[in-house]
C-alpha cells in the first residue's frame, strides 16, 4: 500500500508541474474599489467590519464584555493589595500625563474619522485605554475609582454595548442611513455610529480591566 500511495503522490505532482492552471475568464475587479463603492467609506478595513462582516463584529463586542465579566469573577474573592506601584517622580508623571493627552487625542480623531482614514473603532478603544493606563500610572487607585464612578463609567459601557448591538441587528435586517458624500464626515451610512460606540465600549471596558488589576494585583 506505500508504494501506492507513493505512486498516487508522485502522479499528483507531476500533474500540478504539467498541467496549467485553467485562465479566468471574467474581467478584473477592484476588490477595494467594489467594497469602497458599496459601503460608501474611503476606509475599506471600516466597511469591511461594519458591513461585510457586520456578523461577526457583533460577536468580537460580545467577546470582549464576556471578557471584563470573566475578569471580575476571577478577582473577585481575592483580598485587595496594599502596595500599588506607580509613577512617584515628577519628569515621569508629567511624560506619562503628556502622553494620555496625546493618546486620547488620537483616540477621538480615530473614533471620529476612522470611517475616511486609517483607524476605526477598536484602534480607538485601544488608543484611549492607553490613555487611561497612562493616567493610571499617576494618579492613586482612590482617584481612578472616584473618576470612575463619578462619571458612570460602567453605565456608559453597558450602554454602548447594546446601542452598539441594537443598531448592527437593524442593519442586517435591511435599514440603512443616506450614505452621504464618498469622503465627507457625514458618510457611510450607520459605520461612523458604530465606530464610535466600539471605541466607547473598548476604552471604558479596559478601564475597567486597569482598575480591578490595580485593586487586586497593584501591577500599576
Amino acid at each position: 500500500m506505500k508504494w501506492l500511495y507513493l505512486a498516487a503522490g508522485l502522479a499528483f505532482f507531476v500533474k500540478m508541474l504539467i498541467m496549467p492552471n485553467p485562465a479566468a475568464q471574467w474581467q478584473e475587479v477592484s476588490i477595494v474599489g467594489s467594497i469602497v463603492e458599496d459601503t460608501g467609506v474611503p476606509n475599506a478595513v471600516s466597511g469591511i467590519i461594519f458591513r461585510n462582516r457586520l456578523y461577526d463584529t457583533i460577536f468580537e463586542v460580545v467577546v470582549f464584555s464576556i471578557a471584563i465579566l470573566g475578569t471580575k469573577f476571577l478577582l473577585a474573592d481575592e483580598q485587595p493589595t496594599e502596595t500599588v506601584y506607580q509613577f512617584s517622580d515628577r519628569p515621569s508623571m508629567i511624560l506619562a500625563r503628556l502622553g494620555a493627552t496625546i493618546a486620547a487625542l488620537v483616540s477621538i480623531e480615530l473614533a471620529i474619522r476612522g470611517h475616511l482614514s486609517p483607524g476605526g473603532g477598536f484602534a480607538a478603544g485601544v488608543a484611549g485605554g492607553t490613555a487611561i493606563g497612562l493616567l493610571a500610572i499617576t494618579l492613586s487607585s482612590q482617584q481612578m475609582e472616584a473618576i470612575y464612578q463619578k462619571y458612570h463609567a460602567a453605565t456608559w459601557e453597558k450602554l454602548s454595548v447594546l446601542i452598539f448591538i441594537s443598531l448592527a441587528v437593524v442593519t442586517l435586517i435591511g435599514w440603512k442611513l443616506p450614505p452621504g458624500e464618498l469622503g465627507t464626515l457625514f458618510s457611510g451610512g450607520i459605520i461612523p455610529l458604530l465606530n464610535i460606540l466600539v471605541a466607547v465600549k473598548v476604552a471604558l471596558g479596559s478601564w475597567a480591566v486597569i482598575l480591578l488589576f490595580i485593586r487586586y494585583r497593584g501591577l500599576l
